[in-house]
This record gives C-alpha cells, structure tokens and sequence, in this order.
C-alpha cells in the first residue's frame, strides 16, 4: 500500500492530556486545521497509569482506614470477605476504558484528526507515522507539538531488575500481592506504598537517605516519614539495592531482594511477591527523530529544551509536559498547552501568552495528604536571606481523631513561610486529613500575592483544620 500525505497547520505528538489539550484549543476554538497522533491509549500517564487510577485506589485505601477508624465512634464493622483486589482493578478498568472514549468523542467534537501510530519527526516540518496495520503516513505540518510524556524507569546495574514492576505495572497486578517492596522517595514510590499497606499488603518501601518526598520542605519530609512508620510500613534508610533473583522455594511470583540498609551495612534478603521500582521516570524519546528535525536534549537525562513559550531550538516545532521535564504535573501540561494554541493561533492579543510556572500548587496523595505551594523554607532562606523570612507553624490534632485512642491518632501540621515586612506568603505546606482539598483554594490566594494579614483578615470556619491557616501567630 503506497503512503498516504496530509497535511495540516498543527501536528501534535502525544495524545496525553497536555497534548490534547493543545490540540482542541487550536482547532475547536481557533479552526486551525490539526491532527494530533498516539501510539497507546488516549489521556497519556494520567488517565491510564497515573492520576486518574491512582486516586480511584487511594479512594479505596481511605475506605479501608474508615472501617478501621469506625469502632472509635461507636460503630462495630465487621467484614466478611478480604478486599476484593481483582473486581475492584477491572471496575477500575472499565472507568479508565470509559475516559478513553469520552477523549476521543472530545477530539471528535473539536474537529481534530486522531490517527493511532507512532510517530517520528524526518526534517523540520514533516512527520513519518506507522499506523497499526503496518503501513505508514507522512504529515507536512506548519507547527509541530511534542507532547509525548515520559515513562517509568527501571534501574540499570541490578541483576534481576527487568523482574520488577513500574508504576505501569501497578495497575496490572490481577491479585493483591501479600508482601510488597517499593523502591523510591519520590510521589509514586510513598503514594503506592501508603496504598499498600493500607489496604493489607506487607509493605517494605527503601529509599536512600533518612527521609522521602526530600524535594518538600523538611516539616513534610520528617512527619510523613515517621507517620508511616507509625502505620506500619516497614522502611529500610539508607538503602541499596544489589540483586533481585527468584525465589524457586515459594514459587508463583516470589522473588528475594537482596540489599543494604542502616540496620543491615552487611547485607540482608528479603523475600517480595511484588517488586515495585519507583526510582522516576524518562522523557519518551528515543523513536521520536529529534535529531532528524535538529532538536536539542538535556544531556543529562534526554528531555527537550523547550523554553518558557514552549519553544524548541528549532523554529516551529514546540514541546511542553513530562517530555520536556519542566513540571510533571498534568494540570500544567493542560495549562501550558492551552497557552501555547493561544498564542500560536490566537492573534495579536495572545502573543505573548504563556504559562506562569512559579507558585504551581501540588499533592501526594499519601496518608495522610500532604500538599503544598510555593519555596519551602530552606529555599526561601537561600533566596532572600535568613532575617528577611519569617515561619509561622501550628502542629495539632485534627478533631476527627479526637474519639480515637492517643496511638491512633494521625498528625497534622501545618507551615506559612513569610518574605519581607509585608510579611508576603512564599511557601505554605500542609499535611493531614483533607490537605488536597484545602490547598486548591489558598492556592489562588498565594498566587494572586496574598500577605500574612490577608489570611489573618478572614474570618476563620470552626470547627476545621482549615481555621488553623487563618489563625496562626
């Protein structure tokens, strides 16, 4: 079959949500003729194997806390049955199954042209796309997104690696495994390993150094560590990773780590019916043709240089989301490519339209919730001086532990970390009941400059953990 030749005035690679996002705001509301490509299942990380799954099982983690927590007010739950894992992961599905299709009526309905292949770029302005069936079409655009996202990555170096699973896999597993071991610090690694044992696994989470989530100010880092020891994962400090073989004794998916950690310098097993690396992840790249088109990488980890436009190096070709490593987070993808379809398509009053990337509020859903906006407080201190930041911090109790035993009892904190006389907020950090929540709204505050006054001048809501934000001294 000969190839087949379109032609477009936007061409976008990625079907992710920052990409189609770009995507319909070029064509829906601006007519520009787009075709947008994707090789897997529309809505990217997010909608598949990201956000979108990850907090349907978060919501199931919390379920199974709540019936834990019940007898503290006087309710005696009883279940009858372990947590059902596999019918809960194909509803689970089905959902996930059921935004794919809503996406691509959404493209539909915003006249942008969907093709289903994988895509790599041949000179500047041309795109070679081999489709499902084998066959191939060439694209000529006048713009090109790159919006490919990123995927998980597994360590090199590690015999035995390639027999442990990704963030990818997570939502694959049939069967509930009954002991677990999560290799990370960052957002992936603790929200799974929160997930896990909440819902009854064994679960073993090893990071590096003393503490996780380490790009958090040092409040968060500290409390969510402990709290999770509290709650019993089992977490091995200073730890490193030497070989992963399979465990012929137990059978069936059973392997051994083998590993270092601060209890165990000399070396120690453990034996996992599921291992989970969690380590981040890496720009998807390597099929693209950058170097066909002349676009440059980062040396160090591959992503492409785009600058605070989106622009490449390259002239019309532009790149945004986790393929270029600014954020990765879907709601800046979202916003950052509707920006640049107003600019490139929206006349002379979006010309200069671009995303804000400072004051870009974010949550881990861990447990309990940690959220947070802004510097943290290390980083205010190196960028204004230490006599010109001023902390304000409350540690409490959320009222609704109040009916539980003192052992029981979650943490809550909360910090406000203040530039200048105006005692300007450049950072707030939140963790506990309902953080995810709550910071949505004192984002908007903090972003249109909000002072420490501001916050004070608000009538506080009693009772809720929220009042504490307006009421610190």
């Amino acid at each position: 079959m000969a190839p087949i030749h379109k032609e477009c005035d936007y061409l976008v690679i990625g079907g992710g949500s920052g990409g189609l996002a770009s995507a319909r705001r070029a064509s829906g509301v601006y007519g520009a003729k787009t075709i947008a490509i994707e090789s897997n299942r529309l809505g990217g990380t997010c909608v598949n194997v990201g956000c979108v799954p990850k907090k349907v099982t978060w919501n199931a983690a919390a379920i199974a806390e709540t019936i834990h927590e019940a007898k503290s007010y006087g309710f005696s739950v009883e279940t009858t049955a372990p947590f059902d894992w596999k019918t809960f992961k194909h509803k689970r599905d089905a959902y996930v199954k059921r935004l794919n299709g809503i996406y691509e009526k959404n493209l539909d309905k915003d006249h942008v042209e969907y093709i289903h292949g994988r895509a790599h770029l041949t000179s500047p302005d041309s795109v070679e796309v081999k489709l499902d069936d084998g066959s191939t079409t060439t694209i000529k655009a006048k713009k090109i997104l790159l919006a490919t996202g990123g995927h998980p990555t597994i360590p090199q170096g590690i015999p035995g690696s390639e027999m442990g699973i990704t963030s990818d896999g997570f939502f694959d597993l049939e069967t509930q495994p009954k002991c677990v071991a999560l290799v990370g610090a960052g957002y992936i690694a603790v929200e799974m390993a929160g997930m896990f044992n909440a819902l009854g696994s064994e679960t073993h989470l090893f990071i590096r150094h003393e503490t996780f989530l380490r790009q958090f100010d040092p409040m968060i880092q500290e409390t969510i560590t402990k709290e999770y020891e509290r709650q019993g994962v089992h977490i091995h400090k200073n730890s490193n990773q030497t070989k992963l073989e399979k465990n012929t004794a137990k059978g069936g998916d059973w392997k051994t780590l083998h590993y270092t950690d601060k209890e165990h310098p000399d070396g120690a097993t453990l034996d996992v019916e599921c291992l989970l690396w969690g380590i981040g992840r890496s720009p998807e790249v390597e099929d693209l043709g950058l170097q066909a088109a002349g676009v440059k990488q980062e040396e160090k980890r591959g992503h492409i240089i785009a600058d605070e436009y989106q622009n490449t190096n390259v002239e019309n070709i532009y790149s945004l989301g986790d393929v270029s490593g600014k954020v990765e987070l879907t709601p800046v993808a979202i916003a950052a490519g509707r920006k640049l379809a107003d600019r490139l398509f929206g006349g002379p009053k979006y010309k200069d339209a671009k995303l804000d990337y400072s004051n870009i509020p974010s949550v881990v859903f861990a447990h309990p919730e940690v959220g947070t906006i802004g510097l943290s407080e290390p980083d205010a201190r190196e960028k204004y001086g230490d006599k010109n930041i001023k902390v304000y911090e409350s540690d409490f109790t959320a009222m609704y532990y109040a009916m539980m035993e003192p052992e029981e009892k979650a943490p809550t904190k909360y910090k406000l970390v203040c530039y200048g006389e105006e005692e300007k907020i450049v950072g707030m950090h939140i963790l506990g009941v309902g953080s995810s929540e709550m910071l949505q709204g004192f984002g908007v505050a903090i972003k249109m400059g909000a002072r420490k006054k501001d916050f004070d001048s608000c009538v506080a809501i009693h009772p809720t953990s929220a009042e504490e934000l307006v009421t610190m001294k």
